[in-house]
């Protein structure tokens, strides 16, 4: 599936239209720049309000959303693989490449978001999947942008949020990742 660009930049600008006008966290309240937060209770709150607005939105959205975290960790896995390693200094450069590119690649997604029926003798069962909401993440010192990652696919492909608690040794590297997805 090829991306067009121009869909993204649509699909950003509606939500950051939508964002700007809700009132789930108060202008004053809210001091993260890019999905980035000092302050746990706020970022708690920007997760609150990311899990309302994406739960609205059709599965169509979350698949484009989930595309756009597999192509940056696929394309600049090499980059983000390098800058991981600089900052914590532990592990091998050629894992954490390999691990951001795989995960960008076979990180299930909303395909595996499949409801399920079967009936027998006892009656009837439904398996439908559905939505936690916020979901509280900390990542290792030593995959901090990989775990990331997958988690980022796996909980937007349910229709969660994530709040990440990174590593202090990765936190640079986390910070990043989550600003480009």
């Amino acid at each position: 599936m090829q991306i067009n660009e121009q869909v993204i930049r649509d699909v950003v600008a509606q939500v950051l239209a939508e964002v700007g006008s809700a009132p789930a966290v108060s202008q004053s309240s809210y001091t993260g720049r890019h999905g980035v937060f000092t302050c746990p209770d706020e970022a708690v709150a920007a997760a609150r309000s990311a899990f309302e607005q994406l739960s609205e939105r059709p599965r169509a959205d979350r698949e484009r959303i989930i595309g756009h975290i597999r192509r940056i960790s696929i394309e600049h896995c090499v980059e983000l693989g390098t800058m991981e390693m600089e900052e914590t200094q532990i592990g091998r450069l050629d894992h954490k490449i390999e691990k951001l590119k795989t995960l960008g690649e076979k990180t299930p997604g909303v395909e595996f978001m499949r409801s399920e029926a079967f009936s027998g003798d006892h009656g009837l069962a439904v398996i439908e999947h559905a939505p936690f909401g916020v979901i509280g993440a900390i990542t290792p010192v030593t995959h901090s942008l990989p775990t990331i990652t997958g988690n980022a696919v796996s909980m937007i492909a349910s229709g969660n949020s994530v709040v990440v608690n990174p590593h202090p040794s990765g936190k640079r590297v986390a910070a990043e990742g989550v600003r480009r997805f």
